[in-house]
């Protein structure tokens, strides 16, 4: 494990608006990433990219010194200026060996996202193995280490509640949808085409709601966000003629006061009579005290969510020392088998090796009196050598495995 690196850039260390230029496209990943690996000589490369972070992990002999970082940076990102490639030299997060894998462990149990507890990366993790692996950048050691990686997190999320319970708005509203048994099929007005509204109405959708119409002040931005959940787009200039109802209203915009008042309501409604679900997700609130107070409505506001996610956050907190134990008991596990499987690469060798020697002994060198021998003693001389040939490559795997068990005892 003395060859593991990694360079990283995080929502920690790097400025988040920023991030998103350190990603690439798919279509030429495959192109910059062999690049950098060959131009480097990385024994091995994974590249773990998500909106929140930029990471490299690699196996090599070079030391993380200021240059190596420098000629990483510049090498991958020569499409960036050099103020920018100065900045990422000295911002970047820089481990090694067990560092960088104890920062593994953690990115993919989520204690070192922005949202502690959210279990999306561990897929991300996963795919950009897998994605890495194809494009065969990957060997055994990122092999094993992602292995146990995937391994970790399942453990932390099974035996802790760092993941119990949701705290994002997004996630705490969807719960709030479903314990009030909206249908997929609701009617959902969304009025608003901002980040938070995008996120809820593609967590909808993700769920699998399907009916949408979108209201926005750039009618440019309500189709993009329409189009991608195969709904309807208006202008928000408009919303004063949407007469067809809904069930669902989320709400969520720049406005500096309530912009749905109890005249446009009632408008909205168009004469239905049933209890209606109001997501407001906007600060200042949207929606007019006065509508909750006059309609028959399940009210849910952006202030109330927070109060939940601020609960739920700090309950996930107090689990950080046990999944951190766990990490550490995985890290000792994995420098175990790592270094068994060490010695199984190193002494990969013996099996041809032997089968050689074997080839040479019965082709050449006693050829000649093997060939005095009937059938019967042939056969024989065989299977003697097959069991030898068996034992012979068992055996010294076999011893060097527990030289290396006593060995990690005796520096416990």
């Amino acid at each position: 494990m003395d060859k593991l690196k990694l360079i990283a850039f995080t929502h920690k260390n790097y400025p988040g608006e920023e991030l998103g230029k350190l990603h690439i496209e798919d279509t030429e990943a495959q192109e910059k990433l062999t690049q950098l690996k060959v131009s480097l000589q990385l024994d091995e490369l994974l590249f773990i990219s998500t909106c929140n972070r930029v990471e490299f992990l690699f196996s090599t002999e070079e030391e993380l010194t200021a240059s190596f970082v420098k000629k990483f940076i510049s090498t991958f990102y020569e499409n960036l200026d050099a103020h920018t490639q100065a900045k990422l030299s000295k911002l970047a997060l820089c481990l090694e060996n067990e560092d960088a894998l104890r920062h593994l462990f953690s990115v993919a149990s989520s204690l070192d996202s922005l949202v502690v507890g959210e279990r999306e990366i561990i897929t991300q993790v996963r795919s950009a193995y897998e994605q890495c692996k194809k494009m065969g950048l990957t060997g055994d050691s990122i092999r094993l280490v992602v292995q146990k990686t995937i391994e970790n997190a399942k453990e932390v999320y099974t035996k802790t509640n760092i993941a119990r319970n949701p705290v994002s708005v997004v996630s705490l509203a969807y719960r709030k949808l479903r314990e009030l048994n909206c249908k997929l099929d609701s009617r959902i007005l969304i009025i608003g085409s901002g980040v938070t509204n995008t996120a809820m109405a593609q967590y909808l959708k993700k769920h699998g709601f399907k009916n949408f119409t979108v209201y926005n002040r750039t009618l440019a931005n309500a189709e993009n966000l329409a189009t991608d959940l195969s709904g309807k787009a208006f202008a928000l200039s408009d919303l004063k003629n949407h007469t067809t109802g809904f069930d669902v209203l989320v709400v969520c915009t720049g406005a500096t006061q309530a912009i749905i008042t109890p005249e446009l309501y009632t408008t909205l409604v168009a004469n239905e009579t049933g209890k209606k679900v109001i997501v407001d997700l906007a600060m200042p609130h949207n929606v007019e005290d006065a509508v909750v107070k006059a309609f028959p409505t399940n009210y849910i506001s952006i202030a109330e969510l927070k109060d939940i996610a601020e609960k739920n956050l700090q309950e996930r907190v107090s689990e950080l020392k046990s999944c951190e134990q766990i990490i550490e008991n995985n890290i000792a596990a994995f420098k175990e088998g790592y270094r068994a499987r060490r010695v199984e690469r190193a002494m990969g060798f013996v099996p041809q090796k032997v089968k050689e020697i074997k080839e040479t002994a019965l082709n050449e060198v006693f050829a000649k009196d093997i060939e005095q021998l009937d059938e019967k003693s042939k056969e024989t001389l065989d299977k003697v050598l097959n069991y030898f040939e068996k034992k012979y490559i068992s055996v010294p795997m076999k011893m060097a495995r527990e030289i290396i068990l006593e060995e990690i005892q005796a520096n416990k």
